[in-house]
């Protein structure tokens, strides 16, 4: 397999990995924001942006793995 397959492999899995943190930390700050206004309930904006940042965690893991089995 050629080297460029393996470096475009390892940007995607740490640009999903980076991505994901942000998503799910933003979310975080945004919830625990409106608990401080005193809205009480997640709404579905944060859950969704926690679970398309689990997605984007689990996706970049997946790439890794894809990264190793190129080898």
């Amino acid at each position: 397999m050629p080297p460029i397959f393996k470096a475009l492999a390892t940007i995607a899995a740490w640009i999903l990995f980076i991505w994901g943190c942000v998503t799910i930390l933003s979310a975080t700050v945004g919830y625990y924001w409106n608990v401080a206004e005193g809205d009480y309930s997640p709404g579905i904006s944060s859950l969704a942006s926690w679970g398309v940042g689990t997605a984007e965690l689990v996706l970049s893991v997946v790439v890794m793995r894809l990264r190793q089995k190129m080898e």
